[in-house]
Formats: C-alpha cells, structure tokens, sequence
C-alpha cells in the first residue's frame, strides 16, 4: 500500500445525482479529509460500461480503467440504490468486472477493506439490499466495514450541492470512513 490510501468509490444510478451516488461520494469526501486519495464512479461512468461477459477477455477502455482502479486501491466504498430488494443491475455489473482480478496476487477483493451504502424507498429494502451486498463482498474475499449505511433516499438529506445535512446520517458516513482508513492502513487484511 503507498504512504496515502487510494480508496476507490462506484455507484448511483442512471439518473443524474442519484442519493446512492450522492451517498458514495461523501463517505469519499469524508475519507479525502480523513488523508485518503479518492476516484468516484458515478452512475454515468457505470451505465456505460458493457454487460460483464467472463468468456470474453477483451475489455473496453472505461472498463479497463475500473479494473486498474479496483486494482491498485486499498480500500472500496460501493453504493447501490435498492432494486426490489436487491442490489441494482448498474452496480452488480460493474461488481462483476471484479472477476478479472482473479488471477491477481490479491484474488478479487482480498485485504481491502469495503464500506457499504444503500439508499431506498422503504427500510425493508435498504436492509435487505446491504446484507445481500454484505454476502458478495464476503464472497470476493473482502471485508465489510462494521458500519454500513442504510438510508431511506430523501432529497432532504443533501442540500442543492450535495452536501450531507443529516447529521445521524453524516455521524455514520464519518464511522465508515475511519473504519474503511483503520482496515485498510493496518496491514491485516489478507
């Protein structure tokens, strides 16, 4: 790992300034404040990437550079809004690019530390959308912070800017990010 952790984010949707979006990219800022260097890719970024086919080395140039950001980061911060209770097709696609880190020294997701947000309608979903994301991550050997941020998606939680007002909110948002830090600069994840 360098001297300042690079902490990778991805998520939103494909409406512009999504609250998954939103939510990534302030537990990024977060950590940017914390000393981390940070790279969100955004909903636009994830809609257009191509459908994931594992049979098919090829990549295109925006997929390509997720895997190398994927590659190189110490830490993850992945946001998805709740599809029916589930993680969204956008962000489960650009999940599985995560394949391609396979045959790495560090298989997958292994020794990073991964925070997890989930915006949704109603708590039922946002609940069962951050397990299933919980079960993924585990499953490409990565570790979960202890913190995960489940919100019902409400404008009124950012302001025009998209600043984070909700202080609750902002109290986990700043949890997750000392814990993405704290995993990922202790040098025990393997």
């Amino acid at each position: 790992m360098s001297q300042t952790p690079f902490i990778v984010g991805f998520g939103g949707t494909t409406r512009a300034g999504s609250s998954s979006e939103r939510m990534v990219a302030a537990v990024l800022k977060e950590l940017e404040s914390q000393g981390a260097d940070t790279r969100l890719f955004g909903g636009e970024f994830l809609a257009g990437l191509p459908h994931y086919a594992p049979e098919n080395p090829q990549r295109t140039d925006a997929q390509s550079e997720f895997v190398d950001a994927i590659r190189r980061a110490d830490g993850i911060v992945i946001g998805s809004a709740a599809w029916h209770g589930g993680v969204s097709g956008l962000v489960k696609n650009a999940i599985d690019l995560i394949g391609d880190l396979q045959e790495d020294r560090r298989v997958f997701l292994q020794g990073r530390a991964v925070g997890l947000v989930v915006t949704a309608g109603g708590w039922q979903a946002a609940g069962t959308t951050l397990s299933a994301m919980r079960d993924i991550v585990h499953a490409l050997r990565g570790w979960p912070t202890p913190a995960g941020v489940a919100i019902k998606s409400e404008p009124a939680h950012f302001t025009a800017d998209g600043t984070l007002t909700d202080t609750a909110i902002l109290r986990t948002v700043q949890a997750q990010a000392g814990q993405i830090l704290a995993l990922s600069t202790a040098g025990v994840l393997v």
